[in-house]
């Protein structure tokens, strides 16, 4: 029979074998997307489209990459940039007032009615504060990259949808970011309504960017996502403003929490184990 100390090295040399098989997979993993499944019909707005990964992994590896994550995701030793990257600005501006049409799309999460399209303006900024249980989120949305989405986002967030809502989905690796939006916080849920994509080739993500979900084009709803770290997309999400310092920090904290794995191995990331709630959302015009 094996003794207390047998066990205690065989049990370490598996996690060191499992460690490895990670960090070897995790070479060869590339990042193109962000998102999950959307909605019981797969068919709700507001959802980053799914990773894909390039390697040679069976299913049985995948599903000790999931495990293996979750594990290590609890760590606090992630490795988070602290530069941030330039904010995004359009090649060309857009006319200036603009009309933007929202349509119905799926069944709301919450009670919500839908933006007005009309005269909407493409100029200036509006500041948001996500109060949440851990801190407090500073945002500022830039009208002049995506009007349509700061129009919808305000909306929401003066008509209290975002308001007890929590944070879904968090990513530690290659693609680091926090997805929030859904009310139903399974990574399913909408506004009920959907508008266009207002990207250009240009778009780029980094530190400090805030962008929003989407399940394909033109499906964007109330989903987004703030991006904390690295974040190798194309230029297929709408980018509608920045996070504040402080906000960062708050982030980078829920990120060291790690998480429980839920989304691996794709399309990545997990449920926060640090549990986020907005308890309000002001609006600074």
């Amino acid at each position: 029979m094996a003794t207390n100390q047998q066990r205690r090295e065989a049990a370490k040399r598996k996690l060191e074998r499992q460690l490895a098989r990670r960090a070897e997979r995790a070479k060869r993993r590339r990042i193109v997307g962000v998102g999950a499944t959307v909605g019981a019909v797969v068919l709700v707005t507001g959802l980053i489209v799914v990773l894909a990964t390039r390697g040679g992994d069976s299913a049985a590896d995948e599903s000790d990459l999931a495990i293996d994550s979750s594990a290590s995701a609890s760590a606090e030793d992630i490795e988070i940039p602290t530069e941030r990257v330039e904010p995004a600005t359009r090649p060309e501006p857009l006319p200036n007032p603009i009309s933007c049409e929202y349509t119905e799309s799926g069944e709301a999460a919450k009670e919500v009615s839908v933006p007005n399209g009309e005269d909407v303006s493409s100029e200036g900024t509006v500041k948001v504060t996500l109060h949440s249980n851990v801190g407090d989120i500073g945002l500022e949305l830039d009208r002049a990259l995506a009007p349509c989405t700061v129009n919808s986002f305000v909306h929401l967030a003066e008509e209290g949808f975002y308001t007890d809502t929590g944070c879904h989905r968090i990513g530690t690796e290659g693609l680091q970011m926090l997805q929030c939006g859904d009310p139903t916080g399974e990574g399913t849920g909408g506004p009920g309504y959907a508008f266009a994509d207002e990207t250009f080739d240009s778009l780029a993500y980094g530190r400090g960017i805030l962008a929003m979900a989407n399940s394909g084009p033109d499906t964007n709803g109330s989903q987004f996502f703030m991006v904390y770290g690295e974040a190798p997309l194309p230029p297929d999400y709408t980018v509608f403003g920045t996070i504040d310092d402080e906000g960062l920090e708050v982030i980078d904290e829920i990120a060291r929490g790690g998480h429980d794995g839920s989304f691996d191995p794709s399309p990545g990331g997990g449920k926060p184990n640090t549990e986020v709630t907005f308890t309000d959302v002001t609006v600074e015009a």
